[in-house]
């Protein structure tokens, strides 16, 4: 029988706090920082005297501006008027003044967010493994990647199969080739027809057999080599500030079968990886959160480990070491190992039992999360592993579900009181403001001036982004279905409004741009064809779902100069706000059968996120919808499909009982899906529907309730009763 984790309490200042994260802070995370611990719990208890009220009066202002907007639209349903409207959202003070043109001042930012451009990995941190792939996924086998994916044609002659294919293998050499020419131009012909590789007089020269000997067009891309220059057994080269390594093996099972020996092409990927504490996770109690903060803190020691078994064997997964080669001068070059890491708070609207203050009230989830990483950050900072992570010496916290510069300006001040608690300088900590919220968007600019000497990160979204959208104006009509939002007025404008805002405010060699995720991860074909167009639209990064992904999308990064797609955008100083105040209204009466897919297709998607969450605490997993396909869900798909339904639930295009027979009907259809899966629970069992299948309806018929349409607080206190029901809390 599983045992019941350790609910006991000890007082701290005038704190209650869980023992597990008291066990945590001064068993593991004080002893080496220099911090009494004393010290420390006096200084957090003053800390939450500050900046609770403040937490709660941003909530309550929150709810104040959606009542206002709800008796808006109740009294002028339908698409407003955009003069009217603006006028009014300006009057609530919804809208703030635009601030005067200004550049951000955020300096110690890491090349890695600063200077180039390439993905970005989101991964959950109470994950180890998939934390340790995704700091070694810096670097990716292009030949894998494409493989063993979708990327390559995957039927007939090159369909792959239980053996080796051949043809499959020779299109992929051939692919490679093709990203060496775009990586490594040469002065006549093409990598195609190397031969072999050497190093002559810190050059690289390339044979081609019956050709005469060439070498790149650009003698800066060749960067470095590893063996013998004469017969090296890897040969660095460099493009856009980002590497690529050609692996030479004559006697490798691929290098046997090419001309030039080259085992494989390797590419540097996840630039970055965001660990996350929020939307992929489901942390509900004190020993949730205290597993994200221990593994926070070995990565931040550079020892985070995990024991893998693949193909029956079992080994040790350790975090990657930096790579040395021989550089064009003789001297050695030192390339990164491991993706730099940036940390994912939560957002100010939920609380945490890890610590109770002097009224024995729960705390607000974000202050906690933001005092202890950055305690976990201090062997990276200042510690034994100085520079592991950072070589600057930042921390960087990418901060969600921020509603607008009063938000953001709480979150820089909360960064500073951390800073003087834990005596790190000033500004150390860096912030990425997750451009997701309505509010936020409307108001970019005076967000990013609000954090201006901090920032580092913004980006958009499409799932939060249009489930905040949703709720902001779920009284002004019926929207339309999921599949044509991306089509939305509202929804082009905010993606270019950001990238607009971002390059306005300074940010190339400062800060990030990004742009969200690809959530199809089986489907690479189409991510290779698709997603290139995040690089076109000025951003330098963009989320991808896995190491793989990361591997593919870097190619579009050589394909395309971010710079050069930049210089195409016009910054005339429009924030497009009217464009983005137009709401996704239907504008045609919904058909029936169309009504029925679409109520479908999101109660599959509920359903199967919702029973991962709920019954194994899988706070981001790659579910199967309705038509079987893969695709990666967090809170954030969630979001979306629940805001969506209650919506139309409002609206009177479904009805209690429409709902009530879609999840019954589907709740199998689920299950079938997880039947391999030993540890799943149905739906639906002998004793009638569970917890995850009523939470799965509660964040339907109640969400137009919940806050900001958050899913949070539903799945929270439903996830604390199945582990008391599961024997694993009290």
């Amino acid at each position: 029988m599983t045992s019941i984790v350790s609910t006991e309490r000890v007082p701290r200042a005038d704190l209650d706090v869980s023992e597990s994260l008291a066990t945590f802070v001064e068993g593991d995370a004080l002893p080496d920082s220099g911090i009494d611990p004393e010290r420390f719990w006096s200084a957090f208890s003053a800390l939450l005297r500050d900046f609770v009220p403040r937490n709660r009066a941003l909530l309550g202002e929150r709810d104040r501006l959606q009542v206002r907007i709800d008796d808006y639209h109740r009294d002028r349903p339908g698409l407003p008027d955009p003069v009217h409207y603006r006028a009014f959202l300006e009057d609530i003070g919804y809208l703030v003044p635009e601030p005067e043109p200004f550049t951000i001042t955020t300096v110690g930012v890491d090349d890695e967010i600063a200077r180039l451009s390439g993905p970005q990995l989101v991964v959950p941190l109470l994950n180890a493994r998939f934390a340790v792939n995704a700091v070694n996924a810096r670097w990716g086998s292009l030949y894998d990647a494409l493989y063993g994916t979708d990327a390559v044609a995957d039927a007939g002659r090159l369909a792959r199969g239980s053996d080796y294919n051949a043809e499959r293998g020779a299109e992929v050499v051939r692919r490679g080739r093709e990203v060496l020419d775009v990586v490594a131009p040469l002065v006549s012909g093409s990598h195609a027809e190397a031969t072999a590789y050497r190093v002559q007089d810190g050059a690289l020269v390339v044979e081609r057999g019956e050709y005469a000997t060439t070498t790149p067009s650009d003698p800066v891309a060749f960067a470095g080599h590893i063996g013998d220059p004469a017969a090296p057994s890897s040969v660095l080269l460099t493009h856009g500030g980002l590497h690529v390594e050609i692996v030479i093996d004559p006697q490798g099972s691929i290098g046997a079968t090419d001309s030039a020996g080259v085992q494989d092409v390797r590419l540097e990927s996840a630039l970055t990886t965001i660990m996350d504490l929020e939307d992929s996770v489901a942390a509900v109690d004190a020993e949730d959160k205290v597993l994200g903060f221990r593994n926070w803190r070995e990565l931040m020691r550079g020892r985070l480990t995990e024991v893998v078994t693949k193909n029956g064997r079992t080994f040790m997964r350790t975090m990657n070491d930096d790579m040395a080669f021989v550089g064009p001068d003789g001297g050695v070059v030192t390339v990164p190992g491991r993706s730099l890491m940036l940390v994912r708070n939560v957002g100010h609207l939920m609380t945490t039992d890890a610590v109770r203050d002097a009224a024995g009230a729960e705390i607000p989830e974000g202050i906690l999360d933001a005092v202890m990483t950055a305690l976990g950050a201090l062997p990276d900072l200042r510690g034994p592993n100085r520079g592991g992570n950072s070589r600057t010496g930042s921390m960087y916290i990418v901060k969600p579900k921020m509603h607008g510069p009063e938000e953001v300006a709480f979150t820089v001040d909360l960064f500073g009181r951390v800073e003087e608690m834990l005596g790190l300088p000033p500004r150390t900590i860096k912030i990425g403001i997750m451009d997701e919220e309505r509010r936020t968007t409307l108001n970019l600019r005076a967000c990013i001036a609000a954090a201006r000497d901090r920032i580092v990160f913004i980006n958009t979204g499409f799932l939060d982004r249009t489930g905040d959208e949703i709720h902001t104006s779920l009284l002004a009509g019926p929207v339309v279905p999921k599949a044509q939002m991306r089509n939305q007025v509202f929804l082009e404008a905010y993606e270019r409004a950001n990238v607009k805002a971002g390059l306005e405010a300074g940010f190339p060699g400062r800060a990030q741009i990004g742009k969200g995720m690809w959530a199809m991860p089986d489907l690479m074909h189409a991510m290779v064809e698709q997603k290139i167009a995040h690089v076109r639209s000025g951003a330098s990064t963009a989320w991808v779902p896995s190491p793989t992904a990361a591997t593919l999308h870097a190619v579009h990064y050589h394909e395309v100069d971010t710079a050069a797609a930049r210089d195409g955008i016009a910054l005339d100083g429009d924030s497009e706000r009217d464009a983005v105040l137009v709401p996704p209204l239907s504008r045609h009466p919904v058909d029936a059968a169309d009504i029925a897919t679409e109520l479908d297709n999101n109660v599959q998607s509920i359903l199967g996120y919702v029973v991962r969450w709920v019954d194994q605490g899988i706070g981001c997993s790659k579910v199967p919808d309705i038509h079987g396909i893969g695709l990666m869900e967090d809170r954030a798909t969630l979001r979306i499909s629940s805001q969506l339904l209650a919506n139309w639930l409002r609206h009177g295009l479904i009805d209690a009982a429409g709902i009530d027979e879609s999840l019954q009907r589907l709740a199998a259809v689920v299950d079938g899906q997880n039947a391999s899966d030993p540890l799943y629970e149905p739906l639906v069992g002998p004793r009638g529907p569970g917890l995850a299948f009523q939470a799965a309806r509660s964040l339907i018929v109640d969400g137009a309730a919940q806050p900001n349409g958050y899913t949070e607080p539903i799945l929270h206190a439903v996830r604390r009763a199945k582990k008391v029901e599961q024997g694993i809390a009290r």
